[in-house]
């Protein structure tokens, strides 16, 4: 049987946080949520140490980078945009659900050597892996709650 309910996490490129988010949902909150992903400009690949920090705390990711209007008829709760500039880069959910925004620094623009940039896709990691199942926790617990 399917999770009640539908998750859809949008970034610019969907190649990390978007990805990231998708997966630690759909891996420790399945038996509540059906999480995607997608990108208002997919980069057309999930970035290599996305899928190598989600390795290290036990998932195994085989995503690809999609486009938001391949969302845009699917019905879904809660739209959940994290990119840090989602007033200019990420679309105005137009379907129906929640939405709602997290700030999450973007690790593949981090500078430094590949250990250092492995760094801040381990701290993007953690922030989601802590932040998105307390605000999908709160959505389902919420009084005004989810349309569905």
């Amino acid at each position: 049987m399917a999770p009640p309910h539908r998750v859809l996490f949008l970034c610019t490129g969907n190649s990390a946080r978007s990805q990231m988010a998708e997966a630690i949902v759909n891996h420790r909150m399945a038996d509540a949520w059906k999480a995607y992903s997608a990108g208002t400009h997919p980069t057309g690949f999930v970035h290599p140490l996305a899928i190598r920090a989600l390795k290290e705390i036990g998932i195994e990711h085989a995503g690809e980078s999609k486009s938001v209007a391949s969302f845009r008829e699917m019905p879904v709760d809660l739209v959940v945009t994290v990119c840090d500039s989602a007033a200019e880069e990420c679309p105005v959910w137009l379907g129906k659900g929640m939405k709602t925004h997290l700030n999450f620094p973007d690790p593949a623009a981090a500078p430094g050597t590949e250990e250092e940039r492995l760094e801040a896709f381990r701290s993007t990691r953690d922030a989601i892996a802590e932040q998105i199942p307390e605000l999908l926790k709160a959505a389902l617990n919420s009084k005004s709650g989810l349309s569905l």
